[in-house]
């Protein structure tokens, strides 16, 4: 084959440093924006970007010219930056955490984890983000040990 394609959707997840609520609800649609002009200079479209105030999920689809690690460090590079200048929040002490979940997504399912995402807030009324992460390790058969993922 002389062309390379590729159609990969990925679901990714990623929190603040220590899972603390720093990214207030009238900034939250402004940082998801940003993002989503990172991840579409990087050939990697988002579909979707939403989340709570402690952490981020993000649907897009992976570049065939960029490694997905490569992807998560530029976006949360840049937007840590960001939520750090006074277009953010202007907080210093914004960080993510260091390591993220990253889960394949089928064609078929796109629309209901564009669906998941829009409903954060309806989820985490009932679940953790931590109990939320171990639903998505077990359903995506991710073994893990609890002493650190949680960082």
């Amino acid at each position: 084959m002389s062309q390379s394609l590729a159609r990969n959707w990925i679901h990714l997840v990623y929190s603040t440093k220590d899972r603390r609520p720093m990214i207030a609800t009238e900034v939250q649609p402004k940082l998801y924006a940003y993002q989503a002009g990172i991840f579409e200079k990087l050939s990697s479209p988002s579909r979707k970007i939403g989340g709570m105030d402690d952490h981020v999920h993000a649907l897009f689809l992976l570049s065939k010219n960029y490694a997905l690690k490569d992807i998560v460090e530029e976006v949360k590079k840049g937007s840590s930056k960001w939520m750090k200048s006074s277009e953010g929040t202007g907080n210093d002490s914004f960080y993510w955490q260091g390591g993220y979940g990253a889960f394949s997504v089928s064609e078929s399912n796109v629309d209901s984890v564009v669906k998941y995402i829009e409903n954060q807030a309806e989820h985490h009324k009932t679940m953790t983000f931590q109990e939320e992460l171990r639903k998505f390790f077990k359903l995506h058969q991710i073994e893990f040990d609890e002493r650190y993922v949680w960082e």
